[in-house]
């Protein structure tokens, strides 16, 4: 991107970091870079916590981390600040901030607004931004990013449960577009059903699809079917139902990171169906060849789409009435909100009211 008029006016800010591995959130003072002429600063309001905060607080992943570490990156709140060059957005605005803000803006990728597969990309924490300074996440009072990487988020979306879609909603969402997934008639399997699975289920059946549930809990299935709208559920330890439903679906989303046999997915997929990963495990995949060279059948992986492709789902969710099934938790509750979610003990995201419960120390 081209370079920009810099202050040296870095904002204060307030939030919860973890400070080591242990993973724990308290209390923590720290700066942010100052606003630029195409920046956007946001009152944060809301944020939900993903898997990968958990994953990346503890620093368990194969990923080099950083403390203090701030997480989030599913923000929504209001704009209270604009620079000179902003052309989108204006005070008061409602707005959203996903998984990155910033890329490099000239490479193949940024020039097909696939922004989160350039390898110069800014995660929106745990980060070095443009200046140097280090990415904080949502939980935290106020952030400031480069308009092109702000989302607007429609007045028909409550901002609580619109949250979680600037990453699990176009986590799934993309890989559909992109694959095809997304087409009446098409029958879409759904492998776990939390906070990326329930609101596959959603886009699925709003766009015409046949949803099947797979699940390892027997007990989710009333949810799946009469909350969610899911046409058929199956346990995936159940020899006899995976038996029965060989060879049915045209494409499954994948969004379970711990480790499962992949072997019995492929089996359920039609000839030239497609298995498209999204759980980062920290085991590798196991995956056999004789599936895939017989029914010419296909495993890939997808990441976050880029920043059109964030908008274009959240204006659908909002057109469709998408919106992700949240607990809402205070602040000083995140930590236990983190011990259940590593225990699978939310339905189906937590979402932070950082406005009304992040108070400044």
């Amino acid at each position: 991107m081209a370079a920009e008029k810099k202050t040296s006016n870095h904002q204060k800010a307030f939030g919860w970091a973890a400070r080591d591995i242990s993973g724990i959130l308290s209390p923590f003072n720290f700066t942010r870079r100052a606003t630029e002429e195409s920046d956007v600063r946001i009152k944060i309001l809301y944020c939900g916590i993903c898997h990968s905060d958990l994953h990346m607080s503890k620093s368990d992943i194969d990923f080099p981390i950083t403390y203090p570490l701030v997480p989030g990156h599913e923000i929504v709140g209001e704009v209270i600040e604009t620079g000179a060059n902003v052309k989108k957005f204006k005070a008061g605005d409602r707005a959203g901030v996903g998984c990155l803000v910033r890329s490099c803006g000239d490479c193949e990728q940024c020039h097909e607004s696939l922004e989160s597969y350039c390898h110069k990309m800014v995660l929106t924490y745990n980060s070095t931004d443009h200046d140097g300074s280090p990415t904080y996440g949502g939980y935290s009072d106020t952030i400031i990013v480069h308009e092109r990487y702000v989302f607007r988020i429609p007045e028909r979306l409550p901002l609580h449960s619109a949250a979680p879609l600037l990453c699990a909603g176009i986590t799934v969402y993309s890989p559909m577009r992109y694959f095809g997934l997304d087409r009446p008639g098409l029958h879409v399997g759904v492998v776990g059903l939390g906070g990326l699975g329930h609101v596959a289920v959603k886009f699925a059946k709003a766009m015409g699809m046949t949803a099947t549930v797979i699940s390892t809990s027997p007990h989710k299935q009333k949810e799946a079917i009469e909350l969610l709208g899911a046409d058929r559920f199956l346990v995936s330890t159940n020899d006899q139902q995976l038996k029965e439903a060989i060879g049915s679906l045209d494409g499954i989303i994948d969004t379970v990171s711990a480790y499962h046999p992949i072997a019995p997915l492929l089996g359920l997929l039609k000839q030239h169906g497609k298995l498209v990963v999204l759980g980062a495990s920290a085991e590798p995949l196991r995956v056999p060849s004789i599936p895939l060279l017989l029914g010419r059948k296909i495993v890939s992986g997808s990441a976050a789409g880029g920043m059109k492709e964030t908008q274009e789902m959240i204006d659908f969710a909002a057109e469709h009435n998408i919106n992700a099934e949240v607990e809402v938790i205070p602040m000083n509750y995140v930590n236990t909100a983190m011990e259940r979610l590593a225990k699978g003990d939310v339905k189906y995201r937590f979402v932070i009211d950082v406005g009304n419960s992040l108070k400044a120390d």
